[in-house]
């Protein structure tokens, strides 16, 4: 595969899930499977060649592993890339659009949690399966003015760490707000919300996408981060995504940014990792 010349500064993560239900997830180091935890996972990932992790954390801001983190990243050479919020939704069924606002408010202390404990390590916080659905209790209007309502106050939040939020459109499966990732980015930039930034997930993109490159082109800088994922979910080249031309609209709109590995550790966790590095051209470790 081609090596991504155009955009020199691209790194690459790897995700990591501290969430036991999670399990099953897209993730490639699950820690409840792993002698050794979160150190173990770091080591894994610093090993396999990666640049930074992407954390899947349990039970948002109470449980986050500042002090492990503070001594594992350095210690292996390792960023924090990003941090997911969907622990909330896993856990314990918390989204933005709820119909109870008790539950809308405690969602978005949830995430404001994650956004100020990543903001600590100079990470942005990521808003994917907690942005929730429409219901007959709310319907799509109603449900885009709650969800815009919370990205304003939660994207100013981020900006106070000099971090944008990461918004993931998802699947149709998965949400009924946003599948398509330029409506998406029209839609933040109708409602003025200068602090979100969308994140492209490559799976989710060949569901709904005509055209993955001329997608990421049309983008530009609203373009935030990637989840480098092939179309089955697995490791970029073991499903049947053409890759080069997505790396080509990466290096066209200069984006320097992540592509995290958010895929099934299949094979294995090991074999998923180094495949992802492969996949960009380079030399496991």
């Amino acid at each position: 595969m081609m090596e991504i010349t155009p955009a020199a500064s691209v790194r690459t993560a790897v995700t990591v899930c501290l969430v036991a239900e999670a399990r099953r997830g897209p993730f490639v180091f699950h820690t409840s499977e792993m002698p050794g935890g979160l150190a173990a996972a770091c080591r894994a990932g610093a090993d396999a060649g990666f640049a930074a992790i992407e954390l899947f954390p349990a039970d948002g801001a109470a449980a986050f592993p500042t002090s492990e983190l503070r001594a594992l990243l350095p210690s292996h050479g390792l960023a924090l890339a990003a941090v997911g919020t969907g622990g909330g939704w896993v856990q314990h069924g918390f989204h933005l659009c709820h119909p109870d606002s008790a539950e809308r408010a405690r969602a978005r202390e949830f995430i404001a949690g994650i956004i100020d404990s990543a903001g600590e390590f100079g990470a942005p916080a990521i808003i994917g399966s907690m942005q929730g659905r429409t219901s007959p209790a709310v319907p799509r209007a109603a449900a885009l003015d709650l969800l815009a309502d919370a990205l304003d106050e939660l994207g100013r939040r981020a900006a106070r760490h000099a971090q944008p939020l990461l918004y993931e459109p998802l699947n149709r499966y998965e949400t009924d707000l946003f599948n398509q990732q330029v409506v998406a980015a029209e839609w933040l930039d109708s409602r003025g919300l200068a602090h979100a930034r969308l994140l492209c997930d490559l799976f989710h993109m060949s569901i709904e996408e005509a055209d993955l490159a001329a997608t990421l082109t049309a983008l530009g800088d609203r373009l935030g981060h990637v989840h480098w994922a092939d179309s089955n979910r697995q490791a970029i080249g073991f499903g049947h995504t053409a890759v080069e031309p997505v790396v080509a609209a990466l290096g066209r709109i200069g984006y320097a940014g992540y592509l995290s590995a958010e895929v099934f550790p299949l094979p294995t966790a090991a074999a998923a990792a180094r495949q992802t590095i492969t996949s960009l051209g380079r030399q496991p470790e």
